[in-house]
């Protein structure tokens, strides 16, 4: 009797320990991909002990994709580590400025912008990448990527049968969103960490060192493509783990 009296005590311990992670992590996916493609990071994170959610932004608008994420941040419990990679970095830029939950940010060899700075001013002082060849705006105006020139282009390092996958199955961006800035850029705030792609040819890597640097994030290099969380998912999860472990509540000034 005294031994099935505490098994019943304990199923409220439990099931309040699953409702409350302790450690949540949010994802934000870029432009050209959908939530899905972090299936190689959720399953890391989770056997690790994290509570992951992808959020699957509708890329019509800067705006929009940042209301998206936001929500979902909002609703997470407790503190979170926020990731996003390529266009996904300018919407967690947004997203995180002034919520509390944000415990630290994580940039994919993603855009970083300032506040009022248009999305595509930075790059200009950079040399072009192969990517903005391959781009074709259809009717309304949102950016494909050209199929025939998507796996060199975005993901050089993956499989072929792979990179064809993710070429018949991109979404596309509203070409709007380069000439959209963020109110309030939430790394002056937040403590941030950056991973850059070396051999991106969808983002000049030199960009992304000069986001790193101006925002004074911790940095880090992977000689990957653009899709480095694909390729090398394991050295990425680790970058995501460090910034929960360094990430701290207190907002720097």
């Amino acid at each position: 009797m005294f031994k099935w009296f505490v098994i019943l005590m304990m199923f409220p311990a439990v099931a309040a320990a699953q409702q409350t992670p302790q450690k949540t992590v949010v994802l934000v996916h870029g432009a050209f991909a959908d939530a899905s493609g972090w299936s190689r990071i959720i399953p890391i994170l989770e056997r690790n002990g994290y509570f992951v959610t992808a959020v699957q932004i509708p890329l019509t608008s800067l705006s929009d994709d940042i209301e998206t994420a936001k929500r979902a941040v909002d609703s997470q419990k407790g503190p979170v580590v926020l990731v996003g990679h390529s266009y996904g970095g300018a919407v967690i830029t947004g997203a995180a400025a002034g919520s509390p939950n944000v415990k630290a940010l994580v940039y994919l060899a993603a855009f970083a912008p300032d506040a009022g700075e248009p999305l595509g001013e930075p790059g200009k002082k950079f040399a072009e990448t192969p990517l903005n060849s391959a781009l074709a705006p259809d009717s309304a105006g949102f950016l494909y990527i050209d199929r025939a020139k998507f796996h060199d282009v975005f993901c050089k390092d993956l499989p072929d049968a792979e990179a064809r996958v993710m070429a018949a199955t991109q979404k596309p961006l509203n070409g709007s969103v380069f000439g959209a800035s963020v109110a309030a850029a939430a790394w002056k705030t937040v403590p941030s960490w950056y991973v850059v792609s070396s051999q991106d040819r969808a983002i000049n890597p030199e960009l992304e060192r000069f986001y790193a640097k101006r925002m004074g994030a911790k940095t880090s290099e992977i000689a990957a493509s653009h899709v480095a969380f694909l390729s090398h998912p394991q050295e990425v999860a680790k970058v995501i783990e460090d910034a929960w472990t360094g990430g701290t509540a207190q907002r720097r000034p």
